[in-house]
């Protein structure tokens, strides 16, 4: 991971004020690195905070699918996911799917103000870092065995 992180963005609804006020304070240190957002959250990070972003899809037509692309890709390092635990989501399956490939390939993930504030807060983020490689060659052989 290079010191200039590749950062994807996204809120729930209720929770997108609460993000473009955390990118706002934060805007010195976001704006060194590059930014990936989900149609609604990218486009008011760059229009209200004049940041460039790389706008996907919005979340429920598919920008959660986009993201986890990135992920899976190894073309995201962090991800800043403001969630709304309060309120019902018709793509509740498509927010589980992030947090889980978050979760298998060791991406950095924040899902409240107080994670993100320390995640960005951390010596670690405007640095080189080599995250422990997660091996998962037992996994894969052991599906390949079954066919």
């Amino acid at each position: 991971m290079k010191p200039n992180k590749r950062i994807g963005l996204v809120a729930h609804d209720a929770k997108k004020r609460d993000l473009l006020e955390w990118v706002d304070d934060h805007r010195g240190t976001l704006e060194r690195h590059e930014l990936w957002g989900t149609g609604t959250t990218g486009g008011l990070v760059a229009d209200r905070l004049g940041l460039p972003v790389h706008r996907l899809k919005s979340g429920p037509l598919g920008g959660d699918q986009q993201m986890g692309a990135l992920i899976a890709e190894g073309r995201l390092d962090v991800l800043i996911f403001f969630t709304d635990p309060l309120s019902s989501m018709p793509h509740d399956v498509d927010v589980k799917a992030l947090v889980r490939l978050s979760t298998v390939y060791g991406i950095a993930m924040a899902c409240n103000r107080t994670t993100a504030d320390f995640l960005i807060a951390s010596p670690l983020f405007n640095a080189a870092y080599e995250p422990v490689d997660t091996d998962y060659s037992d996994y894969i052989s052991r599906q390949l065995d079954r066919i």
